[in-house]
Formats: C-alpha cells, structure tokens, sequence
C-alpha cells in the first residue's frame, strides 16, 4: 500500500479518565469507476461496468481481477491494456480506470444484469439473483492436484500475513487477501477497505503474473469468508480457503459444491473445516 491509500485525522481520544487531542490514520475510501472498452479498430465500444468503494492503490489489478471473477472476461490474454482515464474533472482522473480489450475480443456481459455498484462492504450487492453472480469458471471442472497441507502450516498463515500488513497495522481498519504457496510461503498480498476489492486486486496480480489456476496454492483471508468471496476463488481456480473469521452457510455450501477446501476461525492455534477436510494432514489424536 502506498501513502496516498491512508489519510491522517485529528481526532479527541478518550479513555478512562483521559482526554487527550490526537490524531489517527485511516484507510481511504473513494469510488472508482471501472470502465470497459472492445470491439473493432474502427468500431470501439466504451461501457461503464462498475463503480467500486475502494481503497486506492493496484487500480489496474483491481479492475481485471473483477472482470475476470464476473465472469466478462475468460482471461488476463483478453486485456491489451488498462490506463486511468484523464476526464474533465482534474480531481478524480485517478477514479476512472478503462479497460482495454485486444481487437474482437466480445466481453460476455450476461451476468451483467444489474447496475455494477458496489459497496465497500458488500461485493453483490444489487445483484437481481444467485444465479446472477453464478459464473462458469473455467477451472471448475480441471482435474483435482493430489496435494496435503499440514495442519501446522495453516497455523502460521495469519501471523505471516500480520506481519506483512502494513496498511492494517497503520489503520487497524482494512481487509488482506493473501496467497500462500503448500509451504505457507507468502507470494501475493493485497490490501484493501472492501475484502472483495482485496481479492479481486490479488487475482488481478496473478492474472497478471499468468499464476491462474492457484489450484496449488493457498488463499488466506483476513476476516470472514462470504459468498462473494469464494465465488471469485471458484473463478481463479483456488482449492483451499482459510479464513480470519467465520464463514456464511452459504460460502460453505458454495465451497462443498465446487470441492473447495474451507477452514474458518484460523488463530491461535486452531480452525474449523467447513468443507474439503481430505487436504488437510491433521495431527494424530482421537476425534472427540
């Protein structure tokens, strides 16, 4: 994260008896709006596809890794480039970001069937219906990598991931998605205010790092694991999931649906495997 993704506040801090003038750094949240363009050379389409609440910073990143985890573009091979829209309005020239898609590349907007706001908190919000945000992956189907992941490698992934944190430890208030190799080595991290804005950038880094499928990789969560959110792993292919905090009924019964792996409430020495539980190695003891 740059410096330009926090703002220093002056604020009154008060505790027990203490009042103390001060101040306090906060993440930063402004619109961005994710523009596309296709079509023929003489022929080019401009359409506004989505307006995001995020944390500024890996823009790019960001409005791939969301075309993509929609399902609008089938690969990062679609994309010839992505620039920041210079507009009238001096100010915000840094919130409009076009993507530029190779010459006949036809972007599929079915599943564009609602008006693409979305908030800081809520990556699906507006969407007319599940089978809406129910896009096709093209990994869904690609055979299973025979792998294990001890159980004591989960067990370091949050500290690491803490460790690296520098926007988090600075405003105490932002999400992290991490990606992890089966040693719980540290590949990717992206931060962000909207934890579906953080992995969305993370995927949009592996796209363009021609990662995908992180079938043998490692995603960790910071907070809790949504629908959303493993509906744009399903996207990249991933297998396993550990997440911070808890998992909604529905992330799991999306997760048992594509064969995913999904542990929750991953600190202190201890999760809970929701889905998937065949590629974690656990530690001998009797089950109680």
């Amino acid at each position: 994260m740059t410096t330009k993704s926090i703002k220093r506040f002056n604020i009154t801090k008060v505790s027990g008896g203490a009042v103390t003038d001060t101040s306090d750094a906060l993440a930063i949240e402004e619109p961005l709006e994710i523009r596309l363009e296709y079509g023929v050379a003489d022929n080019r389409v401009v359409k506004n596809v989505s307006v995001t609440m995020r944390t500024p910073g890996n823009d790019g990143e960001l409005a791939a890794g969301f075309l993509f985890t929609e399902g609008i573009i089938s690969s990062g091979e679609a994309v010839f480039d992505i620039e920041h829209s210079f507009i009238s309005c001096a100010e915000n020239k840094e919130n409009v970001v076009v993507v530029k898609l190779k010459d006949g590349i036809i972007p599929n907007l079915n599943n564009a069937e609602r008006n693409f706001y979305t908030s800081s908190s809520c990556g699906v919000c507006g969407k007319g219906s599940i089978n809406a945000i129910r896009t096709v992956s093209s990994f869904a189907n690609k055979k299973e990598i025979s792998h294990s992941i001890d159980a004591e490698v989960l067990y370091r992934l949050p500290d690491v991931l803490r460790y690296y944190q520098d926007a988090f430890a600075s405003t105490g208030g932002i999400h992290a998605s991490g990606l992890f190799n089966l040693a719980g080595e540290l590949l990717l991290l992206r931060e962000d205010v909207g934890r579906h804005n953080a992995l969305d950038k993370l995927i949009g880094a592996a796209i363009n790092q021609n990662l995908l499928p992180l079938d043998n990789h490692i995603l960790l969560l910071s907070g809790r694991a949504s629908f959303e959110l493993v509906q744009k792993a399903v996207m990249a292919g991933i297998t396993v999931i550990a997440a911070v905090g808890a998992p909604s009924s529905l992330a799991v019964e999306l997760a048992g649906e594509f064969n995913i792996t999904l542990a929750g409430f991953l600190r202190n020495q201890r999760f809970n495997i929701y889905t998937g539980g065949h590629r974690i190695s656990l530690p001998d003891y009797e089950l109680k």
